[in-house]
């Protein structure tokens, strides 16, 4: 029983000594935040009126990273596109694969494009870029 006293006194004791450690270390870190803080904040210009300028601590704002927009492509778009990547001209087989389209829509896509001028038919089902 003794011996176990003996080693908790001394087991509390170096905690003491570990608490006085962390907390004098804190108190650098939190010193060396503000002597940073002071350090990056630009001074202001007095007013001429000979008042003060008051001073206010911001907290440093985060940059934002610029967020580029990208702009959905239309079905007519993202079809006409694909025709125009392809030299000896695309089917509408193929652009059914490539789009995920159903007939219709795709038929609809290519009429439309062909009276704008966008594309023109190759031959029976094929179509190329104008």
């Amino acid at each position: 029983m003794k011996k176990l006293k003996k080693d908790l006194q001394v087991v509390l004791k170096s905690l003491k000594a570990l608490a006085k450690k962390t907390e004098k270390l804190a108190m650098g870190v939190g010193k060396l935040e503000k002597a940073q803080a002071i350090g990056k904040r630009k001074p202001k210009a007095r007013a001429q009126t000979g008042k003060k300028a008051k001073t206010t601590k911001k907290a440093p704002a985060m940059k934002k990273k610029a967020v580029k927009k990208t702009v959905a492509l239309t079905a007519t778009d993202q079809v006409v596109k694909i025709i125009n990547r392809s030299k000896k001209g695309v089917d509408v087989p193929t652009l059914k694969k490539k789009t995920g389209f159903e007939d219709k829509k795709i038929r609809n896509i290519l009429n439309r494009s062909s009276k704008q001028g966008k594309i023109k038919r190759a031959g029976r089902g094929v179509y190329v870029a104008k």
